[in-house]
């Protein structure tokens, strides 16, 4: 689908996409809106990755919001569990430009439990949870069952 370059040169990225047949997407790894601007004005990117836990959700939708003003599609970069994946998907759900998420569907075994609410995945979608706020809480019950071993 792409390859990713996660690269800190906007103009050295271009010249990379201009070269490659390829799409290229890039960005997981910036903070920010004006961090991302310079990879948007040099077409440096078909894919912004942004990382919602590390923008919070209203920086991420005002990024997807500039992406999409120079026609980017935007793709969240998720690596944080289950209520990473809940918050990255509401961002999803209303981001006009999203392309995919990132999900890691194989991880430890209690994943499901450290959540009120796992993440259903029907057909290859991400189903939004129909509860309050993401869709899930932590289970504070299993977080006091199996505290951090120092």
């Amino acid at each position: 689908m792409w390859l990713e370059i996660d690269l800190y040169d906007p103009a050295g990225l271009a010249l990379i996409r201009r070269s490659a047949r390829t799409p290229i997407s890039s960005c997981e790894s910036l903070y920010g809106r004006r961090q991302f601007r310079p990879y948007f004005e040099r077409q440096s990117v078909d894919y912004a990755i942004i990382d919602v836990a590390w923008n919070g959700i209203l920086e991420s939708l005002k990024i997807a919001a500039m992406a999409d003003a120079y026609e980017v599609n935007v793709a969240p970069h998720n690596f944080n569990g289950h209520l990473g994946s809940l918050i990255s998907a509401h961002m999803c759900a209303v981001a006009p430009n999203f392309k995919v998420m990132e999900i890691d569907i194989d991880d430890v075994t209690w994943k499901d439990d450290i959540v009120t609410v796992p993440p259903v995945i029907e057909n290859g979608d991400l189903v939004l949870p129909k509860g309050p706020g993401w869709g899930a809480d932590l289970n504070e019950e299993f977080v006091r069952a199996h505290p951090p071993k120092r």
